[in-house]
């Protein structure tokens, strides 16, 4: 599942984890993401971190206060120079920053599904 507010690359990381093989779940409201989990139920998340509304750090920490959802691999990411720093400090499994290398991002997803 990726969760972005910016529809370009929302779709621009779909078609590639497309091509990559993976079933791909996505949502563009920060609001919807914990009813789009429940419904879908992913084996990852990648989680923007700067989002209207609800940030990505909000939204980790209500994850992981969810014991349905607490296990559910995360990997943030931000153009943001304090993203790593954030990312760690909420709880995501993993950081990459933007833009960023798809072999890298595939990297990591192949890592965290594989521990899962």
């Amino acid at each position: 599942m990726i969760c972005d507010d910016d529809n370009g690359l929302l779709e621009m990381m779909e078609m590639v984890m497309d091509e990559l093989g993976y079933e791909v779940v996505t949502e563009v409201n920060s609001i919807k993401v914990l009813k789009t989990l429940e419904r879908e139920r992913p084996d990852l998340l990648l989680l923007d971190i700067w989002m209207p509304v609800l940030t990505g750090d909000q939204i980790l920490k209500t994850i992981r206060l969810n014991p349905v959802f607490s296990e559910i691999p995360v990997i943030m990411y931000s153009a943001s120079t304090d993203g790593a720093e954030i990312a760690k400090n909420c709880g995501a499994d993993d950081f990459i920053a933007k833009p960023f290398d798809m072999e890298d991002l595939e990297l990591k997803i192949k890592e965290k599904i594989a521990v899962k």
